[in-house]
């Protein structure tokens, strides 16, 4: 029977693989986590993803399927004594039981490595079965001798139906326990408060709908949701048109080289929720198609800032997003490679598969050395200057041009060492 006095996210906990929303991956029909219980295979595991996506509810579910004792420890409050101690707890266990107990670590990226190496002989030796819980890479937050002895599963956020649908459930179970009949005309405040986490979604409706259990209201709006979070947040809907819209103003900011515009924009969407992948992922493609050889550090710039936020994570993963959006913002801009390409394949898609000129053959076989196979080739190195004047397009485009130097220090630069070797076609 439901408690009131028992969190709405605790009751709500699911309590078989047939109740975790949003990894299928792991626990469907064909999932790694399925299988393994079901054939009584239990080995260490390591499971990384944001938070609120079932990690702890995976670990206990795994206990409770797996008839194994579960021992649980934080590594905020827990040191190599703790370790030790649930340890030596379970080779007893194990000696009455024949199971392996499982040892729950939540944030084992906060341990450090002697006392990540404290669990090692304990793996080893099958006296536990570890399952750890990261929001970090595990890559870079646990030691490789540990890494190698477990499996790492990585866990997915939940999209925007899966949250809309948890939000109808947590509704419906504290109307069960309350005796009430609340209902939600918008849910778009909730799930952006909620970042992604299930369990601060409920926390969240649970405590929104406490405050309304007096009264007749029984309707609730972004408005009534927002007064009760005294949360100034910025409806944004990751999955609709907002969702493009600000990407694209974005982009388009720091297309045209106005930091204070691109810093506001990002702002929009790290405060909406957005992923930070995707917002990385848009900053590399940026840095090629809008600045390119104007600036080639901006693309190795961007591209360290995907790198980093997915080393780093939220909330840091904001100032190493604005560092970059601002350098892109102020680094001069070129589209010049981005119109080569662009025009070089329509080009293509017109003129077809031209013959590759005999000269610039590989000469594989006697019978292709016959037939002038790589004739005439010059190569380049055996002139001065590692230059020297052929025509590298077939024979029906001689001469076409696809890339024009951008009007920038840098491709100006270009611009003249084309002049200098190419002649006319640059002038």
């Amino acid at each position: 029977m439901a408690n009131k006095n028992i969190p709405l996210a605790e009751q709500l906990r699911p309590k078989t693989l047939d109740e975790v929303i949003g990894q299928e991956h792991l626990t469907g029909k064909n999932g790694p986590i399925r299988r393994m219980l079901e054939n009584d295979t239990l080995n260490s595991l390591i499971f990384w993803g944001p938070p609120g996506t079932g990690k702890t509810t995976l670990a206990e579910i795994i206990s409770e399927q797996s008839g194994r004792k579960f021992y649980r420890l934080s590594a905020v409050s827990s040191g190599v004594k703790d370790v030790r101690e649930v340890i030596e707890e379970s080779k007893k266990q194990n000696l009455f039981s024949g199971k392996s107990p499982i040892l729950f670590i939540d944030e084992i990226h906060r341990f450090n490595k002697s006392q990540q190496d404290s669990l090692l002989h304990a793996v080893e030796k099958g006296w536990i079965v570890l399952i750890g819980a990261t929001t970090e890479n595990p890559s870079f937050e646990v030691v490789s001798a540990l890494l190698s002895r477990s499996q790492v599963y990585v866990l997915k956020a939940l999209d925007y139906a899966q949250l809309e649908s948890l939000a109808n459930t947590a509704v419906d179970a504290f109307n069960k326990i309350h005796h009430k009949n609340f209902s939600l005309k918008e849910k778009q405040a909730f799930i952006q408060y909620s970042g992604g986490d299930a369990r601060k979604l409920i926390n969240s409706i649970e405590i929104v709908l406490s405050q309304y259990l007096k009264g007749d209201k029984t309707e609730i709006n972004n408005d009534d949701i927002l007064a009760v979070l005294q949360e100034n947040m910025a409806l944004y809907d990751k999955n609709g048109e907002q969702h493009y819209d600000i990407i694209s103003a974005f982009i388009k900011s720091i297309r045209g080289s106005d930091p204070n515009a691109a810093v506001y924009w990002l702002a929009r969407m790290l405060v909406g929720g957005e992923n930070i992948k995707f917002i990385a992922r848009r900053l590399v493609i940026l840095a090629s198609e809008d600045i390119g050889l104007a600036n080639p550090n901006a693309l190795l710039m961007a591209n360290n800032c995907f790198q980093a936020v997915n080393v780093i994570g939220n909330p840091e993963a904001r100032i190493i997003l604005s560092e970059t959006a601002v350098y892109l913002a102020v680094s001069p801009k070129s589209n010049s490679t981005y119109a080569a390409i662009n025009e070089a394949m329509a080009f293509v898609k017109k003129t077809g598969n031209l013959p590759v000129p005999l000269h610039l053959r590989n000469a594989h076989t006697k019978l292709m050395k016959d037939l002038d196979y790589g004739k005439d080739y010059r190569y380049a190195h055996s002139y001065e200057g590692n230059f020297v004047n052929t025509e590298f397009l077939p024979d029906d485009i001689s001469g076409t041009k696809f890339y024009e130097p951008g009007t920038n220090s840098t491709e100006n630069k270009i611009r003249e060492q084309l002049k200098k070797q190419w002649g006319d076609k640059y002038d």
